[in-house]
């Protein structure tokens, strides 16, 4: 076959205005949402498609070398086709968070979020115009004509920026302030610059760090009348939305053994500190809020369970998920999330496997324990695959990963059924506690670490920029469950729970748990009331 010939600046402008029209899809869609064409707003439509072009045109001009032409041309046509196929299909943008996901992400949960019609996208509209960029034959061009080209199109392509503006500078500023969260679907732009952004704020995080970790809380301490000795079981939630638990009001019936068990109290207004488990996990246990936390900072900085081990309890950290982002790097950590340890996999490892052998780490402790259980629980898009099929009870199910593909209730069956079993493993390692309160002083805290979207607005899964993500990724469930002897009482706890609440609830309720004392503390963020005096056994 013979080759196609192309001037090099022609291939530039082809390329450019092949991004603008294959990798925006989800873009154009949000300014077709925002300004119906009509009248007022056709022209301003079509101008928004010419100035990406143009945009994209000037940012490949200064690679328009002999070199680095077509590396470049390749690279850039693969990546906008994979991040156009993923923010397509799941409704997803990438900013600094989402960045971080990924370079934090393992590689089955990568795998996970991979469907043939996303592979066959990528091959389509990223392999084969590469391929094509490759095969292209450049005529002969002097020096001197290159550079006038490439004048020319730097000229061309700002003048139509120019000039779109211009035209409908009263649209451009509404789309750029009251429409900001658009600019996150230009792609590979905002990509791009979210990259340059995650690669700062690490440097500038570690240039911050020394060798030496950060204390905090260096007051801490268990007070010598607290005699009884607490064991704590805390599970780290995954993908769990608060409005999809029977516990808080909704339709079906996704907890039928938690709604029986006396002492437990749901929490039906928490909200994430952020919409992923990269960031929202390390946050959970930080003393800082969401809009002081540094994940970066966050890695030579004590947390919650670094204070109780400095004061004497004894910590474990099972995980069933991507890891603890941190947070027991300093702790006894175990990972449940391969058949290695884990002897409940069938194939993919449960859940109720961190609960195995659990009773052999209860039964050596002589003082105080916490046991967190990082679940795997509703992470998607694969939700069919997150219960055994006892558990299987909303039928019909969606079992792709292409959610797009599914029907809604089928998405929503599937999701359920996660919530079911989590239920389930909730009331697993509350039956747990209760076999223990002869020795100890029982309580089990659940917070996921956030929500989930299902489709709704064709948006799926979670990581939106937290600025306009949906309820649905933010509002998280919660839930804390108390001994009768454990010297907090329910109805004191409930006093929280039609409260607005966050995950910053989760540091400071961890020590009032263990009945720190600490100017670090603040009481008004616990979940816990406390009453008076020493705990109900002790009197």
């Amino acid at each position: 076959m013979n080759r196609v010939r192309v001037s090099p600046t022609g291939l530039v402008c082809l390329v450019a205005a092949y991004l603008a029209l294959t990798g925006n899809l989800r873009f154009f869609r949000g300014v077709v949402e925002a300004f119906p064409p009509g009248e007022d707003n056709l022209g301003f439509v079509l101008s928004t498609g010419l100035v990406l072009t143009s945009v994209f045109a000037l940012l490949l001009l200064p690679f328009n070398q002999r070199l680095l032409r077509k590396p470049v041309l390749v690279v850039t046509l693969m990546v906008t086709a994979v991040l156009a196929a993923f923010m397509d299909t799941y409704g997803v943008a990438i900013d600094a968070d989402m960045v971080r996901n990924v370079f934090e992400t393992d590689r089955e949960e990568a795998a996970g979020l991979l469907s043939t019609p996303l592979v066959l996208r990528v091959l389509l509209l990223g392999a084969l115009p590469a391929w094509l960029v490759l095969r292209i034959h450049h005529a002969p061009v002097s020096l001197r004509r290159h550079l006038t080209a490439s004048a020319v199109l730097a000229l061309c392509a700002s003048l139509i920026i120019i000039a779109s503006w211009l035209s409908y500078g009263s649209h451009y500023a509404s789309l750029v302030r009251q429409h900001r969260p658009l600019r996150y679907y230009t792609n590979p732009t905002y990509p791009l610059y979210a990259m340059v952004k995650y690669l700062r704020q690490r440097q500038a995080g570690h240039a911050a760090h020394t060798d030496l970790l950060r204390t905090i809380a260096q007051d801490a301490q268990i007070p010598t009348s607290d005699t009884e000795h607490e064991l704590v079981i805390v599970i780290v939630g995954e993908t769990a939305r608060a409005d999809h638990f029977s516990l808080n009001g909704y339709e079906r019936r996704t907890n039928p053994r938690l709604e029986t068990i006396d002492n437990l109290v749901s929490f039906d207004d928490v909200a994430s500190c952020a919409t992923a488990t990269a960031r929202s996990v390390p946050c959970m246990f930080a003393q800082e809020d969401r809009t002081s936390f540094d994940p970066d900072r966050s890695k030579n900085t004590e947390n919650a369970l670094d204070i109780l081990a400095r004061t004497g309890v004894e910590v474990l950290w099972r995980d069933n998920n991507s890891g603890s982002k941190g947070v027991a790097d300093r702790v006894a950590y175990e990972d449940f999330s391969t058949p290695k340890r884990n002897p409940l996999c069938n194939p993919e490892c449960r859940d109720e496997g961190m609960l195995q052998d659990l009773q052999d780490f209860i039964d050596v402790q002589t003082g105080d324990a916490i046991i967190v259980l990082h679940q795997m629980g509703s992470h998607g898009p694969e939700y069919d695959r997150r219960y055994p099929d006892p558990f299987r009870v909303f039928t019909p199910v969606c079992a792709r990963a292409d959610l797009s593909a599914c029907e809604p209730e089928t998405i929503r069956n599937a999701y359920d059924n996660t919530i079911l079993y989590t239920d389930h493993f909730i009331a697993e390692a509350i039956a747990l506690l209760q076999r223990n309160t002869q020795r100890f002083e029982t309580a089990l805290l659940y917070v996921s670490d956030h929500g989930e979207s299902l489709g709704e607005h064709g948006i799926y899964l979670h990581g939106l920029p937290y600025a306009f993500a949906p309820e649905a990724q933010t509002h998280v469930a919660a839930m804390i469950w108390v001994e009768d002897a454990f010297d907090v009482a329910p109805a004191s706890i409930r006093e929280n729970q039609d409260r607005p609440l966050t995950h910053a609830s989760v540091f400071h309720t961890l020590l009032d748990l263990f009945e720190i004392e600490s100017a670090s503390l603040n009481p008004g963020l616990s979940l816990l009331r406390r009453a008076a005096g020493r705990s109900a056994r002790a009197q």
